[in-house]
């Protein structure tokens, strides 16, 4: 296992922590290390998202939305960069909740049902800019970096989920995510952060 003492060792150490803590480290005598890679993330991902379904069809909440799915990948991707830390994922969806939610207020882009939607008119335009823009600069003002925020801001904008009690219900699954990504995480041997990204990160973004 030559790569070990390459530079691509970095990128899958934590992985070759948790088959080495399952005694599973024989795999990496028969698979590419990109490959056992791709199956940690491919498990990870699974794992997460199906609870977060789950309990979404058990409750019949919103605990499953498109910008869960950016967060689970920056999760096991790049578990060790700044906008995967547990602090700014649930900060920054919860700036991008709380901006698109203030963006439809104050632009008056009512949401309506999907099947009698009127399209693309003045007010909605006004508030997916208002909000993508405004929770762009108050993740900066904040140091908060987490790109998925991005869409979930829109996704209230846009009035799809704009439902007070609904966004509380997002803001609790991105807390559950993280809940798993630390617990995941850590099983891999991975010094995964509790809150606050790790100042001696390797992989920033």
């Amino acid at each position: 296992m030559d790569w070990l003492n390459s530079s691509e060792h970095q990128e899958f150490e934590h992985i070759v922590g948790l088959l080495k803590h399952l005694r599973l480290n024989w795999l990496l005598r028969h698979f590419p290390p990109r490959m056992v890679h791709a199956l940690y993330m491919l498990l990870g991902g699974f794992v997460t998202v199906a609870i977060l379904a789950l309990l979404a069809f058990a409750t019949h909440n919103p605990f499953v939305f498109p910008s869960v799915g950016p967060t689970a990948y920056l999760f096991f991707f790049t578990p060790m960069a700044k906008s995967a830390s547990p602090r700014n994922a649930i900060l920054g969806h919860g700036i991008g909740l709380l901006c698109g939610y203030g963006a439809l207020l104050v632009t008056g882009a009512v949401p309506s049902p999907i099947d009698t939607h009127p399209g693309i008119y003045w007010p909605m335009i006004f508030s997916a800019a208002l909000s993508l823009s405004v929770t762009g600069a108050v993740m900066i003002l904040l140091r908060v970096s987490h790109p998925p925020a991005g869409a979930t801001t829109l996704i209230v904008s846009l009035g799809l989920i704009s439902r007070p009690r609904d966004l509380v219900i997002l803001e609790i699954a991105v807390v559950l995510l993280a809940a798993l990504a630390i617990g995941i995480n850590r099983l891999a041997g991975l010094p995964y952060p509790l809150w606050n990204p790790r100042p001696t990160a390797r992989v920033t973004s």
